[in-house]
């Protein structure tokens, strides 16, 4: 492996990016229609207050019932109630709109927390994009405060929950630096895949960095446990002295400084409701 991710064999190198998906015909397979929408124009309240930033779609439904939201002037109190893009919804007396969708990149550098404030005062990472918008941005995931790399941020809560779900199994690509070697057994073991306190785990590649010392390895995986990365290794007896995720569901940080942010391009973001 070199200091990044893939070559053109697969297996991670110097250049940021991976193999595209070979296509195949669908041959004589029936091909199935999608079901019509019976109203494309209509969503429902929870969703349209949870779009407008307020809060999230459950509470949404908590404020609904309690009498919270009118649309077009009448109090609206039935959970599933849909209303179009064109009502007037209010929220507590006041005019809300759905916030037009962003996403922002960041190359989070060591010593920032992953959470949207925090009660000890620490420092945490939405102080680094607080002037990337004005919408109510939150973070994907989670990177622990020594981790550094590409954290992702937006107000698209359903791409948010599609790319932290376990089942879509979202590729991560870390760079890892431990404080000694890595045995060459232990990375036949890695790649076997091992068992941790909360269960087996496996990890889709491991190798060495390439003219890199052996205690630098890149290793991808998908699995979206806690702190995965650094327990693979602790398990194995060695410490994590640097761990970057330089590639996150096929973003990378090309271009990108440490402690920077940047607008997605249009096209990463039809990727990312693709993956």
């Amino acid at each position: 492996m070199s200091r990044t991710d893939k070559n053109r064999k697969g297996k991670i190198s110097g250049r940021q990016g991976g193999k595209r998906k070979e296509s195949h015909a669908r041959g004589n397979a029936p091909i199935r229609k999608k079901p019509l929408l019976k109203n494309p124009e209509e969503i429902r309240l929870n969703k349209y207050i949870a779009n407008s930033g307020v809060c999230s779609r459950r509470d949404a439904d908590i404020y609904i019932v309690a009498g919270n939201v009118s649309v077009n002037g009448e109090p609206v109190t039935e959970l599933g109630y849909k209303v179009k893009l064109t009502d007037e919804v209010r929220f507590d007396g006041k005019v809300i709109k759905p916030e037009k969708k962003e996403y922002i990149l960041l190359n989070k550098p060591k010593g920032f927390i992953t959470t949207t404030k925090d009660e000890r005062g620490r420092k945490t990472v939405m102080e680094l994009v607080s002037n990337a918008s004005r919408t109510r941005l939150l973070p994907v995931g989670r990177l622990d405060r020594n981790t550094t790399g590409l954290l992702l941020f937006t107000n698209d809560g359903d791409l948010a929950k599609k790319l932290t779900h376990p089942k879509h199994g979202v590729r991560k690509i870390y760079h890892v630096e431990l404080d000694k070697n890595l045995k060459q057994s232990d990375l036949v073991q890695i790649q076997k895949g091992l068992t941790l306190d909360d269960g087996p785990v496996e990890v889709d590649e491991v190798s060495y960095i390439e003219n890199a010392p052996k205690r630098e390895v890149g290793v991808k995986i998908h699995s979206g446990r806690n702190r995965i990365v650094r327990r693979i290794f602790e398990h194995l007896g060695y410490k994590v002295i640097k761990l970057d995720r330089v590639i996150f569901a096929g973003l990378t940080k090309k271009d990108l400084p440490r402690g920077h942010w940047r607008v997605l391009k249009q096209q990463e973001v039809v990727n990312l409701k693709m993956l």
